[in-house]
């Protein structure tokens, strides 16, 4: 009736909504105000009765608070790529294991982003490519025997690895592009698409720039052993673990904000701050261990000292042998320690069984420091299956790293040894997630709480 004759509803009679509560919820004292962390708890607990579940569900402030807070969500959809992307990005790195354990990184002596993408297709599209290799310091100094049957066989694997690469930017840079420019995403993600699209040409790069090093002129003094530079193996080593740290965080978060529940809450207790920063700092530790390995690798520190835990007659080599006067390039002696650390096999192997054996002794002590009262109190569910998760992984990768010395690095233990490195990184990475207090969703949300119960305040004031 009031649609028609919009002024007799001023007539009709009004009930103040306190005449329907009970006599008995009037005489209750007042309730205190609902703090952010029990609100989300009470929201997201499975054990609440069915009819406090299906109130919660139907009041619509609360309901609405939840939806405002987060007015700017990336889609699910971009969540799933970027996994999918980074996916791809542990796929290549193990492959790129594989191509620098069978020596066939150095098969292509040309950079050619565009005309490289098709592999030789006729016989003399092929001995051009033998001519190219067999003048570079590889063919004549350590496979003056290969045949071009053999040269196929390593030309292929790296052509793979560079295609593969070429690839995973193709289908990163456009879609990322696409997504910013019709403002699909929330504006820091853009950024974030933008940083990796721009890491991924930069690691194309770095791989040329790596490959160059394994063909310079100088390596065909005798004497020489033609690789490439191991600080450029780690740099690309580096980078392409960056790269896929960089995507699955970026994933785990699109994912998080359309789930904001009892666990970002439950992360934010004081209790669980000391925690927070160890499980940062074990992903800080597991990367340098994973980049002490690209030395190791560069340097074919493997091949040496193929037992454990001596190397040879005691736990370390002698001193003389650690600190060689050889390595250092200055008269002073003052570069003697950082490049016996850097470019010493002996030197960089004990470096990466020390790191190592951190590693193994922090993620034990994390788990343990886990199941301390104060902490398992609080600790929320999936970070306390994440820290089990890691026990298993860094058992396993240092069950490999062991068995990759001891039978003088065969190819597959080695890759799955480097393919055990990135999955103990994901394993770190995702502990640290789960325990991360996204702040800015926090206070946004904490922000529309506050509006809620000052409009709730009022109404009560105007009754």
């Amino acid at each position: 009736m009031t649609v028609f004759a919009p002024g007799l509803g001023r007539l009709a009679l009004r009930i103040p909504p306190r005449c329907f509560v009970c006599s008995q919820c009037r005489r209750a004292p007042p309730r205190p105000p609902t703090s952010l962390v029990q609100l989300v708890r009470w929201r997201a607990s499975a054990a609440e009765p069915e009819s406090a579940t299906a109130t919660a569900a139907a009041s619509p402030p609360v309901a609405d608070a939840f939806t405002r807070a987060f007015p700017e969500r990336t889609p699910k959809a971009v969540a799933y790529w970027l996994l999918a992307s980074a996916a791809s990005v542990f796929g290549i790195v193990v492959f790129g294991g594989l191509t620098r354990l069978t020596e066939s990184g150095l098969s292509i002596t040309e950079w050619r982003p565009v005309t490289g993408s098709i592999p030789p297709l006729c016989p003399a599209d092929w001995d051009s490519e033998f001519e190219k290799y067999r003048a570079s310091p590889e063919f004549k100094l350590l496979n003056p025997h290969m045949t071009l049957d053999e040269f196929k066989r390593i030309y292929l694997m790296e052509w793979t690895h560079r295609i593969w690469g070429r690839l995973i930017g193709l289908s990163f840079a456009l879609p990322a592009v696409y997504l910013v420019v019709r403002r699909r995403v929330a504006p820091r993600m853009a950024v974030h698409l933008l940083g990796i699209s721009a890491l991924i040409g930069f690691q194309g790069f770095v791989g040329w720039w790596m490959v160059r090093s394994g063909l310079r002129d100088d390596l065909f003094a005798p004497g020489s052993h033609p690789r490439v530079s191991q600080y450029r193996l780690t740099v690309h080593l580096a980078t392409a673990f960056v790269c896929y740290s960089w995507m699955l965080l970026c994933g785990l978060s699109i994912l998080r904000s359309h789930s904001f529940a009892a666990a970002a809450a439950a992360a934010s207790h004081p209790a669980l701050a000391p925690f927070r920063r160890c499980a940062a700092a074990l992903v800080a530790l597991v990367f340098l261990t994973a980049m002490s390995g690209g030395l190791v690798a560069g340097l074919d520190a493997g091949l040496i000292y193929n037992e454990f835990p001596r190397m040879g007659l005691g736990l370390t080599p002698p001193r003389d042998e650690l600190w060689d006067a050889f390595y250092a390039r200055r008269d002073d002696g003052s570069d003697l320690w950082w490049r016996n650390m850097l470019e010493n096999p002996s030197t960089v192997q004990m470096d990466h069984r020390i790191l190592a054996v951190t590693t193994l002794c922090s993620v034990l002590a994390l788990f343990a420091y886990s199941r301390t009262r104060p902490v398992a109190a609080v600790l929320p569910p999936g970070a306390r299956r994440a820290a089990k998760g890691l026990v298993h992984l860094v058992a396993l990768q240092v069950t490999l790293g062991i068995s990759t010395l001891i039978y003088m690095v065969p190819i597959p233990l080695a890759a799955a040894h480097q393919a055990g490195s990135l999955a103990l990184l994901t394993g770190a990475l995702i502990l640290a997630h789960r325990l991360h207090v996204p702040r800015p969703s926090v206070r946004i949300l904490e922000q529309q709480l506050k509006r809620l119960q000052q409009g709730k305040a009022e109404v009560k004031k105007k009754e």
